[in-house]
């Protein structure tokens, strides 16, 4: 049945809404799973907009019948042209405006739409974009992994070969790493995961915001063993722990000091230990006294 939002007392969120001859191009999210995780801003402005662009028209419509909202749609995906494109400036140049949403989540995030923004952009067309759900930061969010900076990867690719390539480019990036994978890839993956990047932190979830959400947390060895005795369906969020920056022993700190103290002063190698080897000034400092004593 329908739901009314309207029905509740709210703030009118369109009245800034474009006027001019031209019209705007509003990227919208839209949920993830749970139909109720869209802004009230968002289904203003799906009410309000002349067309909509979408993924599948059967996916979006759902969403629109469910709000009570009716909308002319476009089909705007992977395997649209061109003239397709041309087609949704041309409509924007002639005063429409028009919403642009995926079938889940933030449009452009591994989904089809950078060419088409790009094209409204360069149109001179205004831009905005309306946020929401993204099952990137929702998943960031549940890992209980750092999330003061992180790396989006994507779906990493199909092949064995392309994807342990993917993977060992990222070896040595520090951040928490964040990557989709489908069902059907998910353990190859994983074992991938494990072989390059060692056994790290991760958390694994599906079914996010929906009734059966699961969110596993723990090593990758572990996920591994859990995951290939599991029916597995629908697309996955990992979410991993990014490198671990190896402390130096005291034995390798002194033998790097030697080697510098010999090849340069004493300022010099404590100030290159801390800037360039990431030893600590103060450490390197200590060991280099006591290696110019014993000398």
């Amino acid at each position: 049945m329908p739901i009314n939002y309207k029905l509740q007392k709210i703030e009118n969120h369109t009245s800034n809404i474009n006027s001019s001859a031209i019209g705007k191009f509003y990227i919208i999210s839209t949920p993830i799973g749970n139909i109720k995780d869209i802004t009230i801003r968002g289904l203003d402005i799906l009410n309000f907009v002349d067309k909509i662009v979408c993924e599948d028209t059967r996916v979006t419509g759902r969403l629109l019948m469910h709000y009570g909202i009716k909308k002319p749609m476009i089909v705007y995906n992977d395997h649209s042209s061109v003239n397709e494109r041309d087609k949704i400036v041309n409509y924007l140049l002639n005063n429409d405006n028009i919403a642009f949403v995926s079938d889940a989540g933030t449009p452009l995030i591994s989904d089809p739409g950078y060419c088409l923004v790009n094209a409204v952009i360069e149109a001179g067309i205004d831009v905005t974009s309306i946020p929401g759900a993204c099952s990137v930061i929702t998943a960031l969010t549940l890992a209980g992994l750092p999330t003061n900076s992180f790396t989006f990867i994507g779906f990493l690719p199909k092949t064995k070969q392309s994807r342990l390539n993917e993977l060992e480019s990222a070896k040595e990036i520090k951040t928490t790493l964040i990557f989709f994978e489908t069902a059907k890839r998910l353990l190859d993956a994983l074992n991938d995961v494990y072989a390059v990047l060692g056994n790290r932190r991760v958390a694994i979830m599906r079914e996010l915001t929906k009734l059966y959400e699961e969110v596993r947390r723990g090593y990758i060895d572990e996920e591994i063993k859990y995951w290939q005795n599991k029916e597995l369906k629908g697309e996955f969020v990992i979410v991993l722990e990014g490198a671990i920056e190896k402390e130096l022993s005291e034995l390798e700190i002194e033998d790097q000091m030697k080697v510098l103290l010999n090849e340069m002063s004493f300022k010099d190698a404590v100030e290159f230990a801390d800037s360039s080897l990431k030893i600590k000034k103060k450490k390197a400092y200590e060991v280099a006294l006591r290696i110019k004593k014993n000398m």
